[in-house]
This record gives C-alpha cells, structure tokens and sequence, in this order.
C-alpha cells in the first residue's frame, strides 16, 4: 500500500529521531505509531515523542557525560535536540522542556517531512526481509514483544529491570577500600571490599530500612505486592527488613575477605565487582534497590570507601522490556544475524531521554545507510553516542547485561592519566569527543 525504503515501529524519542534522519537522507520512511487506536499504560496524548516521567533532560555541562552527549547529538543535526532547545524552559544548568510543546514540535515536523508516512495502527509482527528500525519502548505491546521474541531467538527479552548502582572507582577512597576476591580465588582486581565495624554496620542498616522509596509508575502497580517474589533480585533494603543479620549473611559476608590491616573478617563487607575490562566502573554487589536516587546517595555513602562515591547509575526496580543486546545487536544497533533489523530506544539497554535520542539517531541513520547502499558508520568509542553503541553491543565484563545511561565510565580512556582531577579528565574528554564529531561531520562521513 505504501512505497518505501525502511520501517521504523514507534514515535517515541527514539523512533522519531531514526525516522527524521532516515528521511533527511533522502530515504522513504514509514513511521508506524499505535496512538490514538492504543495507548500504552504509561502514554495519555496523541502527540509523538511523549515525554512521561520528567520534562528534564538533565545537565547541559559538557563536562557531564549526557551533557556532552546533547552537544554531539546537537553537532549531528539531531531533531530532538533540536526541539528541545525550541522549547525550553528555565531549568539552571539543566535542559528542561515544556512538554506539549516538544511534543508537537517533532510531530509537526514528522508529520510535514515529504519522506515519512505517518500509518496510525499497531504493529504485531516484522518481516524480517525489509529494514525495520524497532523503537517500540519499555512497554512495548505483549504482541510485539512476541514478534520480537520470535526473532531473536527467544529469552532475549527482559521484562523486569533490577539492577545495583555502578560507582567511578575513580571516587572510591582506596585507603579504606581494598582489591581482593573472596578466599583468594580468582583475580583480586575483580572485586573490590568495603569492611565495616558493628558500630558503622549499625548506622547504616538503621539508615537503610528507614530510607524513602521511590514512587512506582501506575503500570508498575503490580509490582509492588511481588517484589518480594523475586528472589535473585530482592531490594536490599526489603532483605534488610527481614532480620538485622540477613545482611551479614547474604551480599555483606564478610568471610574470606580478610582486611589487610588487622588480617582478620570485618563485621560486615560490602563487596564491589569490577563491570568492565577498564576497571572504570565497578557495581555494588546485592545491592539492587527501590530508594529514591537522593537515598542511595546518601544511604550508600556511609559505606566506607564510599563517601564520596559517583555514581555513574543509581539502581532500579522497575518494568522495562529491554535486550540482551550484548551479541545480539552490532553497534550499528542492528541484529548480528539479520542486519535489515535495528532496534532502537531503551529496548536496546540504553536509559534515559536523551540516550534513547542518541540509539534512534545511529539506527536511523544506519538504516539509512543500508537503503542507500553505504557502509555503516560506527561511532568510536572516544565519543559518548559511540561508547554508549559499544557497550549496547559488547555489555561488560559480567555476564549478566543491565541498562545503562550515558556515563564517563563508559568511554574509552586515556592511555595517560589526565592530571588535576575528574573535573579536568571529563573535560578532556568532551574536547577529543567533540572534535571527532566535528571531524565525522567536515569529512562528510555521515
């Protein structure tokens, strides 16, 4: 019925912004949205691009690794960023919107591009014979998800996101902290050890089952009376709450971990396991967690060694239809086995606003590319839109993969350490990502 050269499934963020960079490359696009027909739980307006939990798409610092990941996306044309800045509100140094009118700013100018076909209906299976861009969402419809299933081979796709925050080792205090793995197996960098007195155990575990916990969206209501069914991913603070020792006994054992100084097992010890082969990012073990981002903070920065802790991704509990990309999706975003198919948005493991932005923009872009009968660009991992493509396609060291926002830890380091502080190193990485974007863009490569 309609002629075209891709599809792409979804006009949230991520799929607006593969469409618009489709069609500004000169490739015909249908652009298939459910809404008005369907809503999911979680959207309410015909508009695209529905903005649903917060109007901020948080700091516009480039020494911030999202803010720099807007300057990128900004650099390459991005129609996101573009409406963003159309309608933003005064948010300090972050980069808030007003909502309606983001949202119908992109669907003015999807609706109006020559090159897009906007089809109203919902989506239930894929021909896997045509390039399909997928952006469907975290609560992609149950037939969908079905499809989706189908061709990725099955047990791909996650439905539940439960994950412990990720710390900069570069803000753990190593004089209280110490590499080793339990009863010296393994390789001791693998994991580093935070160890406890009782006096400081019992602050912390009083502090912990008395912090506040995050409010749950409406669709996942339902998980609130089971989250105590999920054994493997149990809320620290609800293991907590079943016995002042379960702690000592569970994720904080102390045994087999000896601290150097006194050569004996602390009280307690909050083990940290490495998360990628840089050892940049290390993720506090058992400590998947309901609290809000403010109580994790400060609740988890009276772990010694853990004060001054940065967090390059607090933890969650939370529906979220997401795959297990790593081996599965190239960092082109589409499917290894099948490269006609790209997926986009946070079902690629990608979290937040302007990170879904960015997967929507190399999948669009590459989806192009293939139409055209380019070769696909890939973005290096010294830019965050390519580090973030890199760990979707390549995850970390552990075997279990977990969503991940835009965050230093994730970029490719320095063969030399950048004097003067983190302050200084994230600067220097803004300076060589964003020259290397503007390198992409002089050379003509996208």
């Amino acid at each position: 019925m309609y002629e075209a050269n891709i599809t792409v499934v979804g006009a949230g963020l991520a799929g607006c912004e593969a469409a618009w960079q489709a069609a500004e490359r000169g490739v015909k696009v249908n652009l298939y949205e459910m809404k008005p027909i369907k809503y999911s739980p979680a959207h309410h307006k015909p508009g695209f691009a529905e903005l649903v939990c917060s109007n901020s798409l948080r700091s516009n610092q480039t020494s911030n690794a999202v803010g720099l990941l807007k300057e990128e996306l900004k650099l390459l044309g991005s129609l996101i960023m573009e409406a963003a800045y159309a309608t933003e509100v005064p948010a300090g140094s972050a980069l808030a919107v007003n909502r309606d009118e983001f949202s119908d700013y992109i669907t003015t100018k999807i609706k109006s591009h020559p090159n897009i076909t906007v089809i109203n209906e919902e989506v239930t299976r894929i021909d896997t014979d045509s390039i399909t861009v997928v952006a469907s969402g975290p609560l992609t419809s149950e037939a969908l998800a079905d499809a989706i299933s189908e061709i990725t081979g099955g047990g791909e796709l996650h439905f539940f996101d439960a994950a412990a925050p990720i710390i900069d080792f570069s803000s753990i205090d190593m004089s209280r902290a110490f590499f080793a793995s339990r009863y010296g197996k393994g390789d001791p960098t693998d994991y580093l050890n935070c160890p406890m007195t009782e006096e400081e155990y019992d602050k912390f575990y009083n502090a912990l089952i008395e912090a506040e916990l995050a409010p749950l969206k409406a669709f996942d209501k339902e998980l609130q009376e089971d989250l105590t069914v999920f054994e493997g991913c149990m809320p620290v603070e609800v293991m907590a709450k079943r016995g002042y020792d379960t702690l000592r006994f569970g994720p904080m054992k102390p045994v087999g971990l000896p601290v150097p100084t006194t050569g004996e097992d602390a009280f307690a010890t909050v083990q940290l396991r490495r998360e990628n082969k840089e050892g940049t990012m290390y993720n506090i073990v058992g400590f998947q967690t309901h609290l809000t981002f403010g109580e994790q903070k400060r609740v988890f920065g009276m772990i010694p060694g853990l004060e001054h802790a940065d967090f390059l991704r607090y933890g969650v509990m939370h529906r979220n239809t997401y795959l297990n990309s790593p081996g599965l999706l190239s960092p082109s975003y589409s499917m290894i086995k099948n490269g006609k198919i790209f997926f986009a948005g946070q079902m690629t493991g990608v979290e937040g606003y302007v990170e879904s932005c960015s997967s929507g923009f190399v999948a669009g872009l590459n989806a192009a590319m293939l139409a055209l009968g380019k070769d696909p660009v890939i973005f290096p991992r010294d830019t965050e839109i390519g580090a973030l493509a890199h760990y979707v396609s390549e995850g970390g060291v552990s075997s279990s993969f977990q969503p991940m926002n835009a965050n230093f830890g994730i970029i490719a380091p320095f063969e030399k350490k950048i004097k003067g502080g983190k302050r200084y190193r994230n600067e220097a990485y803004a300076e060589r990502s964003l020259a290397l974007i503007s390198s992409y863009l002089t050379d003509n490569l996208i």
